[in-house]
């Protein structure tokens, strides 16, 4: 497929080849930006991340995304290492320091740290966390709307890798991206344990069925924050909003569908197991949302 594209597919930027890296303390050359093959993030996939956005020199919803990180290592049990004003702090030195002011993801990484011994048990990890933020000029560049197939791989049960975590062990997601690729389509769309239509391998998912929303239940993804916004926005402007457990039948019948992210915000999506999903263009509904959140975004930066 020659046009195969990504929710996270963004313009080529030069200045990306010489960005600094924040690595536990320091910010370092892009190059010089390494980590031992005995960390656990690289041996085990034990650690947790966060993404954001950089809008006008403000990160949007920083405080939400904080919120979710510190969660997420107090779930695992692991120390980042530094206190919240310290995460922010790191965060502002890495954006001075690439002279960074819109128009910039940034992803923060925090693993169990180096082992002593090539094993599972956290104990061997005796040295503290890896603490890293990428940050890199990026502006989305999706020239047409998502083309999903449906797969095989489901978002499991909390009591084996709760879906809600967002943990570096992605393999699950990223199984399903291949799958997904080889039946021609750009991401997967996952179904729940029950066979309700859930989320997509990378993005929280919606469809519009007569001028209303719908979204899965939200048992078995990612809550993202962006999602949570985007159904905030359609309670605080009347549009109705459902979340709700939906079949592919459903799915398949809808007028508009679109995907949620912090990367993209909101991506239209054109059609789901070769099945046209409205005109195959971006609809009114989604376009409204958009507008409210790109109103939304503004309002956070001022």
């Amino acid at each position: 497929m020659t046009d195969y594209q990504t929710t996270h597919q963004a313009q080529e930027d030069a200045r990306n080849d010489s960005i600094l890296i924040y690595l536990n303390g320091q910010i370092v050359p892009k190059n010089q930006a390494l980590v031992s093959v005995y960390d656990s993030g690289f041996m085990l996939g034990d650690g947790v991340w966060e993404g954001m956005r950089l809008y006008d020199g403000t990160w949007a919803f920083l405080d939400a995304h904080l919120d979710r990180l510190f969660e997420a290592a107090k779930a695992i049990d692991l120390d980042i290492g530094m206190d919240r004003a310290g995460v922010i702090r790191a965060l502002m030195d890495t954006q001075t320091a690439n002279e960074m002011t819109t128009d910039a993801h940034a992803r923060l990484m925090v693993t169990r740290g180096v082992k002593t011994r090539p094993f599972q048990h956290p104990s061997l990890s005796k040295s503290g966390p890896t603490f890293t933020i990428i940050m890199e000029h990026s502006t989305p560049k999706i020239p047409r709307p998502i083309r999903l197939a449906t797969v095989p791989h489901l978002r499991g049960l909390p009591m084996t890798q709760d879906p809600k975590l967002n943990s570096h062990s992605k393999l699950n997601c990223i199984l399903a991206c291949i799958a997904a690729e080889k039946a021609g389509a750009d991401e997967a769309l996952m179904l729940d344990i029950n066979g309700f239509v859930n989320t997509t391998n990378a993005c929280n998912f919606f469809i519009v069925r007569k001028g209303a929303v719908w979204t899965s239940t939200g048992d078995y993804c990612m809550n993202g924050i962006t999602r949570q916004k985007v159904i905030d926005l359609c309670v605080e402007n009347d549009i109705p909003v459902f979340e709700r457990n939906y079949s592919l039948v459903d799915t398949y019948g809808a007028d508009e569908a679109f995907l949620t992210g912090t990367f993209g915000a909101q991506t239209p999506v054109s059609d789901i197991d070769g099945r046209k999903i409205g005109n195959g263009d971006m609809g009114p509904v989604t376009r409204k949302i958009r507008d409210l959140y790109k109103a939304l975004i503004a309002k956070e930066v001022a």
